[in-house]
């Protein structure tokens, strides 16, 4: 599993990416927001550093005006994959890019049939949202797995981003259930990081290695 990171913050994105792990970004509206600042120069500004799919949502809830926006997303970097909501106008939106090269990334998919529709129009990745979910009782990660066996029962090649992570167990969750992608706040992928047994370790070892100097002098 492949890990995206969810910020539109460039501070952020160049930090997770020193860490050698980034493989794309996603965004969205909020995330720009407060990010506070212009939208396309944030993309360009992510696109210089990081080589991977970069996900730029559209506004427009009309088929028509997704690609537009879609069209306009496209030209900002090549890097581009440009996010469009599970509707029929989305839907259709899908199509069209797809059909003429563009990368497409569904959004707020919350079952089964809606990723499968997704996958049939086009669409290069899918993204479950499991935190979401989980917040109204549901469970994420089995919404995960039922659509990684549907996508492996039928060939399917689109890859399942598994999206709203709340908590680094959300990304092993994630991984068992045969997410392709997990986009993580930068947040939790810090907290990922973390274990008190490995920080523990790292002080055993240092102080042991400081008797050991002490001893050899």
């Amino acid at each position: 599993m492949k890990f995206f990171i969810d910020t539109a913050i460039v501070d952020e994105i160049r930090a997770a990416h020193r860490l050698g792990v980034v493989a794309g970004v996603t965004t969205n509206p909020s995330l720009m927001a407060k990010a506070g600042q212009d939208p396309k120069k944030v993309i360009q500004e992510i696109a210089s550093f990081v080589d991977g799919p970069i996900s730029a949502e559209v506004l427009a809830e009309d088929a028509d005006g997704m690609v537009r926006e879609g069209r306009e997303w496209a030209k900002v970097a090549p890097q581009v994959t440009v996010k469009v909501p599970l509707t029929a106008e989305g839907l259709a939106a899908t199509r069209v890019l797809a059909d003429e090269g563009v990368k497409v990334n569904v959004t707020l998919i919350f079952n089964a049939s809606q990723a499968l529709l997704a996958a049939r129009a086009g669409a290069a990745f899918v993204s479950p949202f499991i935190g979401r979910l989980d917040d109204i009782g549901a469970n994420g990660s089995e919404l995960v797995r039922t659509i990684a066996t549907i996508f492996k029962e039928h060939h399917i090649t689109t890859e399942i981003i598994a999206a709203s992570i709340r908590r680094p167990l959300d990304i092993t969750e994630a991984a068992l259930a045969g997410a392709h992608i997990a986009t993580v706040p930068y947040k939790v992928l810090l907290a990922s990081l973390e274990h008190p047994l490995t920080k523990a370790g790292i002080a055993r070892f240092a102080e042991d290695w400081r008797q050991v100097t002490q001893k050899t002098k």
